[in-house]
């Protein structure tokens, strides 16, 4: 007995419903389906921000902009520091923040890294949490609807009980006591900063211990994407 085509249509429609539902599901939970699209970022920082010597273009900051589908702002500036203010390499981060656009949806701070080779000039670990302090609050002030993030300095060499872990364990604190997310880089971040192997691999140079290259941007991405879209 032959169906009717009106059955064989019911049928088929029935037997796509899983699928259906499986595709619905999985652009809910994709990265291009979670409102990014449009959206201002901004990130602010040393060299890491900058990028050195190579291309804003390489940096994992970018790509995850440009991903997502958002506008991108680059206040990256090399040399600078979060709390020591220099003739060469300009005011600090804790300054110059006021500088950044007005309007912005996403702020990302990065940075540390020179602050723990001037802790003595900046007057040691306290004062550079109270420079911390200030930029923390400056920036919740300024964008009170934005969403901010920090991320710390690479891990190093000697790390432990060193400036660099100290710097490092200060963002922690101070971000935590104004509710700011902070990503923990040099201890899970996933790059081995301290392995010279490593450094030959994904750093812009096998002495450099702080510039990633584009395959080091690359690899640094899915670990960053993963934390900042969990807000």
């Amino acid at each position: 007995m032959k169906m009717k085509p009106i059955l064989r249509k019911l049928l088929f429609m029935v037997s796509c419903l899983p699928a259906l539902i499986g595709h619905a599901q999985t652009m809910d939970t994709c990265p291009s389906a979670n409102g990014l699209k449009g959206k201002r970022i901004a990130v602010i920082g040393d060299s890491y921000v900058k990028n050195h010597k190579e291309p804003v273009e390489n940096t994992w900051h970018y790509a995850f902009a440009r991903k997502h589908g958002m506008e991108y702002l680059n206040y990256g500036r090399n040399g600078n520091s979060i709390a020591y203010s220099s003739p060469r390499w300009g005011e600090a981060m804790y300054i110059r923040y006021k500088e950044m656009a007005d309007s912005l949806d996403y702020i990302v701070v990065i940075g540390g890294h020179n602050d723990a080779f001037k802790l003595d000039s900046i007057g040691g670990i306290d004062n550079f949490k109270e420079k911390l302090a200030i930029l923390c609050e400056g920036l919740v002030e300024k964008y009170p609807t934005a969403k901010i993030f920090f991320f710390t300095r690479w891990t190093c060499k000697d790390f432990k009980g060193s400036d660099s872990e100290k710097v490092v364990d200060a963002m922690l604190e101070v971000c935590g006591n104004y509710s700011i997310p902070i990503f923990d880089c040099a201890r899970q971040g996933g790059i081995y900063a301290a392995s010279d192997t490593f450094r030959k691999i994904y750093f812009q140079g096998a002495k450099d211990t702080a510039h990633l290259n584009k395959k080091g941007h690359e690899r640094f991405l899915k670990v960053a994407e993963s934390f900042l879209l969990q807000y």
